[in-house]
């Protein structure tokens, strides 16, 4: 039977780039799965339904917080986001890897229930950095840019709840600092000893 895989969550402030950073370390990594959240929000040029987000309105959506169908939830920005309880676990118990990509409060939400997930959180280099990146992804009204901004120092200020820290100043830095921590988790001895069990006996014969 497979080991039990590692859950991951990466949080940070709107436009540090936890999005393009979860979505380049799943190119490279083998055995690591994104859970595809509900939100109540638009979707945005781009992208796909079942592939960023199941999109839902908000009687669906708290329909499925009733039915305890969520892991976590929270209300973001006027909209709310959910990560489905039963994907997460049964990927899991198959021995995979998941890596969820929320805000401080649902990580704070699964630390309280799943007590061996690792938490990473994203900070840009500055906060001049933050407005220019969410400025030129075009994806926001300048009223929006304003309120998220606005909003950052609060969320920043959750990163001493997270068990790694990474700054997002270049790309590749960031992605190799989060990919160097999943590594590390899966060179423990458990999951090593489990993979190479028929190896582990062949040298101790």
């Amino acid at each position: 039977m497979p080991k039990k895989g590692t859950l991951y969550t990466v949080s940070a402030p709107s436009g540090a780039g936890k999005t393009s950073l979860v979505n380049a370390l799943l190119k490279k990594t083998s055995g690591l799965h994104a859970s595809v959240s509900h939100t109540t929000r638009a979707m945005r040029p781009g992208e796909k339904e079942g592939v960023d987000y199941y999109f839902v309105n908000q009687a669906a959506f708290l329909s499925l917080v009733d039915e305890q169908a969520f892991l976590e939830h929270a209300q973001v920005f006027n909209h709310f986001y959910g990560t489905s309880q039963k994907w997460v676990q049964q990927t899991l118990l198959s021995g995979a890897d998941v890596i969820l990509e929320i805000d401080w409060q649902g990580a704070a939400q699964i630390r309280r229930l799943l007590s061996d997930c690792i938490s990473i959180f994203v900070l840009p280099p500055s906060l001049n950095a933050l407005e220019e990146r969410l400025t030129s992804r075009g994806q926001d009204a300048s009223a929006v840019i304003k309120r998220r901004l606005s909003a950052a120092k609060e969320e920043i200020s959750h990163f001493k709840e997270a068990d790694y820290l990474i700054i997002n100043d270049g790309f590749s830095e960031a992605l190799d600092d989060i990919g160097s921590i999943i590594l590390s988790k899966r060179l423990k001895l458990p999951r090593q000893e489990q993979k190479y069990l028929s190896l582990l006996k062949d040298l101790l014969s």
